[in-house]
């Protein structure tokens, strides 16, 4: 490539890598390879009848608008479905509080860019979604990693944190990505608790709350936040900003998300947005919308729900017949993946190898964690936390069948054991055993 242009890159595509997931989806096209590596949608559920059906209405009753520009918040009729769909499960938002989004990716984009100056610092949970600190290391974010475990967020480690000032915490309350962990609603209410008295917002990304296979629906922070500290009945205020996507339950090819947000920063959003892209596409919002419509969301996700906890528990059950007993892994309630935990000492890498050897693929958990800012204020646990992703692997469970699920795990498995014996001979022989 020529100097002449690299010489000229903005100090901000300094902090710019590859997504090492987006990466591990070339490792996916090799014959043969089983991959639990992308979040990637079963193509089999995607409702192609409906979207066919959907594409020649729109064409046929609506082709001049829906061929033309937009208006940037997005098409009114679907926002509307949208805030409908929401006030089942408590969010209370209007149509001027929804913003269309080229996907949820757009909307961390625009979140980092309207919020956060070189150096801002953010509260996240390690680990955290990759993608979201792929938008937010563009505004050159720094990182507060505040330490999960097999309830979430650890509220107990947050107030030290919460005292060196970020700009705002991100969080994923629901089936979260990597962990596939639910955060409980006692720890909900503590952290929206906390949020208040410091006076630090949170942006609550909910891409999988829909797809809960077991245990009873839990309250969203944003409206934890006006039930606990005396919001009003609308979405005028707030402490939280919320997002979510049709990716995990239409199709991610549609590239739609939202942000719900209060009307003066949804008016900044879309000025930002306006910059970026004008509008999102307009032709996929109809199309969405005509799919969406009359219910049959609600039934598609119910189809969703029932194949997606058949291939977890297919996973789980395979993890327990054929790995050893020291892994561990969590037992997500929803959503599309679950976490290894591997014992101390074993080299993911050669793990990661080993497995591609193997014919499978995941992804290390090292990618998953960010670094932690420079300073005095965060809890011994955080410096730690980057070498604690060279421990984890995360695997997602939506894509693959029952049956590639169970060979690709007892693959996997395999990988595991031949590391781990290598790793107890190197032990034994520096022991002089």
């Amino acid at each position: 490539m020529s100097t002449a242009w690299t010489a000229r890159y903005a100090l901000r595509t300094k902090s710019i890598t590859s997504s090492q997931i987006r990466e591990l989806l070339k490792f996916t096209q090799k014959p043969g390879m089983i991959s639990f590596g992308g979040g990637l949608p079963a193509p089999d559920v995607f409702p192609v009848e409906r979207f066919e059906q959907a594409c020649q209405k729109v064409l046929a009753e609506h082709a001049a608008l829906a061929l033309q520009y937009g208006e940037t918040e997005g098409y009114a009729p679907l926002r509307e479905l949208i805030a409908s769909n929401m006030a089942r499960y408590g969010i209370k938002a209007k149509v001027e509080n929804v913003l269309i989004t080229s996907g949820s990716q757009q909307a961390l984009d625009l979140i980092g860019k309207l919020f956060i100056n070189a150096g801002d610092r953010v509260l996240v949970e390690a680990p955290t979604y990759l993608g979201a600190l792929q938008a937010f290391n563009v505004y050159g974010a720094e990182y507060v990693p505040v330490p999960i475990d097999d309830n979430g967020l650890r509220t107990d480690l947050l107030e030290k944190p919460l005292r060196s000032g970020p700009k705002f915490m991100y969080v994923l309350p629901n089936f979260q990505n990597p962990a596939g962990t639910t955060l409980p609603e006692k720890r909900r209410v503590e952290l929206v608790l906390l949020a208040e008295r410091y006076g630090i917002p949170i942006i609550e990304d909910d891409p999988y709350g829909q797809l809960r296979y077991e245990g009873e629906h839990l309250t969203p922070l944003v409206v934890l936040d006006r039930k606990n500290v005396a919001r009003d009945n609308g979405y005028s205020i707030g402490n939280v900003i919320y997002l979510s996507t049709f990716s995990k339950t239409l199709a991610p090819g549609l590239r739609l998300g939202w942000i719900v947000a209060p009307p003066e920063i949804i008016a900044k959003l879309t000025q930002l947005k306006q910059g970026a892209d004008l509008h999102t596409s307009t032709f996929t919002q109809f199309v969405a919308y005509e799919v969406a419509r009359d219910g049959f969301l609600d039934k598609h996700v119910k189809l969703i729900r029932q194949i997606y906890r058949e291939r977890r528990d297919v996973m789980l059950a395979a993890l327990e017949e054929f790995f050893p007993a020291e892994v561990t892994w969590t037992h997500p309630q929803g959503g599309l993946f679950l976490w290894v935990t591997l014992p101390e000492g074993l080299d993911m890498q050669a793990v990661f190898k080993s497995a591609l050897e193997q014919n499978v693929a995941f992804v290390p958990g090292d990618s998953f964690y960010a670094p932690a800012a420079h300073s005095g204020c965060n809890n011994g646990d955080h410096g730690n936390a980057h070498r604690e992703g060279s421990r984890h692997m995360r695997l997602n469970f939506s894509n693959a069948t029952p049956e590639r699920i169970r060979e690709g795990i007892q693959r996997l498995a395999a990988a595991v054991k031949s590391q781990l014996a290598a790793t107890n001979m190197r032990s034994e022989s520096s022991l002089g055993v």
